[in-house]
């Protein structure tokens, strides 16, 4: 049967057509300025003063090119790129699903296959790290921040009485409106104040203090307890040994919802499939996101248990939540892919290996370069580096923290001249995070982290940071951090 639609009509006058994007007729100018003047400009323009823009090609999964045909080491992403830019194993599987595929696209009010298959690979794949997950179940969203708002709709039907969630200090959850209460930042959180109420926060690592607010606000009144295994966009901080054993029997001691937000750290990152289990905690809920969607898609998961699960979305309430594009057939194939690539490859023990190797050389340089870099931490292929401040003096509030964030940024722009492209770290001013592809290729790991030494050579001191960077560059970067004030989070870097 074919369609018995009448041939095309002509575009309006200004549109752009898919075939010349698909044939890059759009010249890398224009790009930048279509995408400035429609879209979010004040990004965009700071940006290009650092010569970071973009656009940006694919010369292979884990190296990018500019339009001056410059290749650079992609260690960007946020963690959402596992396997690089259009991964062969994903690509390849998705040629076959659009050929072939025969299942419905969007099953909101149907059984689908595909969402089938993903549902039970991940409830099997936790349950061989936490048993006591076995008959857990799983609703599917678009992105990490939805996986955290369901999860926080969960907890509060499991104990609808209670009041407060407790997140941690430098945490970071997402942007939407409930996870942004658990995101203790107010350079994001001030302008949309009020937020949920019942958010409070207690200091990340500290067990002591941890139990001390749970008596303080009564454990009774604690819906949940929301916590990153490691912190990511606070600068990759890791929990001292115990912690989260911890935080899970006291929330198990209570009754306390313990929530794992393993949407950076979880299917590899960090050298285990779910870090949290690794440290010893074993949560009601494990939200899940970015490697999830191959870097192709959008695919974000809650793993709940099934009381938990029942109580939300049980009998005649089964509508309670939900999502429109979560659980699509396309998001799911590709989730289902980039799950067997990871156990098939076993990625998660790659990460480890290549992480050793990569926190060793970082170490070296800190050795070598001891006032550029601060401190260098990571755990698998999650790895940051903390700069000393570019000025070397004391600054009162917000000129402290201006600076702060000029070094990192600054840092970024001489990461990308020695062709390595890095994470600004939200929560961590001047800390700058690598994500590599976990199955990047054991050379191309080994010359990004040369690179890393020759930024570091080229940038002795941090101060060099700042001499390095063309007097007119600094000069527009100042008058533009000045023309666009907003509240700076107080940090230690």
């Amino acid at each position: 049967m074919t369609s018995s639609l009448p041939s095309p009509a002509p575009l309006p006058a200004g549109f752009i057509r898919a075939g010349d994007v698909l044939d890059e007729r759009l010249s890398a100018a224009q790009v930048r300025t279509l995408d400035q003047r429609y879209g979010n400009e004040e990004l965009l323009y700071g940006l290009g003063l650092l010569d970071l823009a973009g656009p940006f090609y694919r010369v292979s999964p884990w190296e990018l090119e500019d339009e001056r045909g410059v290749r650079r080491i992609n260690a960007s992403g946020y963690a959402a790129v596992p396997f690089g830019e259009m991964p062969p194993v994903i690509t390849q599987f998705l040629h076959e699903f659009l050929d072939r595929n025969r299942a419905q696209t969007l099953p909101q009010q149907a059984s689908s296959p595909w969402r089938a298959a993903l549902q039970t690979n991940l409830v099997r794949l936790l349950s061989r790290e936490l048993p006591s997950h076995a008959d857990s179940q799983v609703f599917f969203c678009s992105s990490g921040t939805e996986a955290i708002e369901g999860a926080l709709k969960f907890a509060k039907a499991w104990r609808p009485r209670a009041k407060y969630y407790i997140s941690f200090s430098s945490g970071y959850h997402g942007k939407t409106l409930g996870s942004l209460s658990l995101t203790p930042n107010p350079e994001y959180q001030d302008i949309f104040r009020p937020l949920v109420p019942g958010a409070v926060t207690s200091p990340y690592g500290d067990l002591d203090a941890l139990r001390r607010l749970v008596t303080q606000l009564g454990p009774d009144r604690v819906v949940a307890v929301v916590v990153e295994p490691i912190q990511g966009e606070g600068g990759v901080n890791i929990p001292p040994p115990g912690f989260l054993r911890g935080v899970g029997e006291l929330c198990q001691r209570y009754g306390i919802v313990c929530i794992a937000d393993e949407i950076q750290t979880g299917l590899g990152r960090t050298g285990h499939w779910f870090e949290s289990a690794a440290q010893g905690l074993d949560p009601d809920i494990v939200t899940l996101a970015k490697p999830l969607g191959g870097g192709l898609t959008a695919v974000g998961a809650t793993i709940v248990r099934q009381p938990l699960y029942k109580r939300m979305l049980g009998g005649l309430s089964s509508k309670r939540h939900s999502n429109t594009f979560g659980g699509n057939a396309l998001a799911m194939a590709v989730g289902l892919k980039s799950l067997e690539y990871l156990v098939e490859q076993d990625l998660p023990a790659r990460s480890a290996r290549l992480g050793e190797l990569g926190l060793a050389r970082l170490r070296a340089l800190q050795e070598e370069y001891p006032r550029l870099f601060e401190s260098v931490r990571g755990q698998g292929l999650l790895l940051a580096m903390q700069f000393r401040p570019v000025l070397g003096v004391p600054l009162p509030g917000m000129l402290r923290e201006v600076a702060f964030e000029a070094t990192a940024i600054l840092a970024l722009r001489e990461l990308h001249a020695a062709g390595v492209m890095a994470n600004l770290s939200l929560s961590s001013k001047r800390t700058v995070r690598l994500t590599p592809a976990l199955d990047i290729p054991e050379d191309l790991f080994l010359t990004l982290l040369r690179r890393v030494g020759v930024f570091a050579g080229r940038n002795p001191t941090a101060r060099h940071l700042l001499t390095n960077t063309p007097p007119g560059v600094t000069a527009r970067l100042a008058r533009f951090a000045a023309s666009k004030p907003k509240k700076r989070t107080e940090s230690d870097g």
